[in-house]
């Protein structure tokens, strides 16, 4: 029987990923999914701040390029007022502005950093699973025509964070089991 707690003292003991994941090989898979679905988060800040021209700076409407965010784009607010779609159009357009630029900004390199490191998995999963909650609304993949109308991939990478933060996947390949002896991270689990 494994003891969560030492009866003699208030602090209890730290879970790790090979107690919930039994399996090396799960692990391993785990790891890579995490990194995997980081670098997803971390290439969008990348590629939207610098203009490393994928999906910023490559032509886009009316055969003008995209401006990177050091160049005076608005990474959020030309996908909140031109692309958006669905019964949230008027919504997300009104929202557009400097201030969404700097909190997704923010979002997809705060999300992408902590998950590549393995560290705040529960805060990332949780922000990054409602920066793409916001994004399956602002696309609305239940009209007709989508690829699916209920599970596209914002929905799996918001899986996939749920999953590597309940599995503790950081601990893997990652710097998941030094965050989580930290005194702060032991007194507040929620920051794990």
């Amino acid at each position: 029987m494994t003891a969560l707690a030492d009866p003699t003292t208030s602090t209890a003991a730290v879970r790790t990923e090979p107690a919930i994941v039994t399996s090396g090989r799960a692990r391993t898979a785990l790891a890579i999914a995490r990194l995997a679905t980081g670098f997803i988060f971390l290439w969008a800040f990348l590629d939207k701040t610098f203009g490393l021209h994928y999906s910023t700076g490559a032509a886009v409407t009316e055969g003008s390029p995209t401006l990177s965010w050091i160049d005076g784009g608005q990474p959020s607010q030309g996908f909140m007022k031109f692309a958006a779609i669905g019964p949230f159009k008027d919504v997300f357009a009104n929202m557009a502005s400097p201030l969404t630029d700097w909190l997704f900004m923010l979002g997809m390199l705060g999300v992408g950093a902590a998950v590549m490191l393995g560290i705040g998995l529960r805060v990332s999963a949780v922000a990054g699973s409602l920066i793409m909650a916001m994004m399956w609304l602002a696309e609305w993949p239940l009209q007709q025509g989508s690829t699916n109308p209920l599970i596209d991939y914002h929905v799996i990478y918001a899986l996939v964070l749920i999953i590597a933060a309940l599995t503790f996947a950081g601990d893997t390949w990652g710097l998941g089991k030094w965050w989580a002896n930290l005194p702060a991270v032991r007194k507040h689990s929620w920051l794990r």
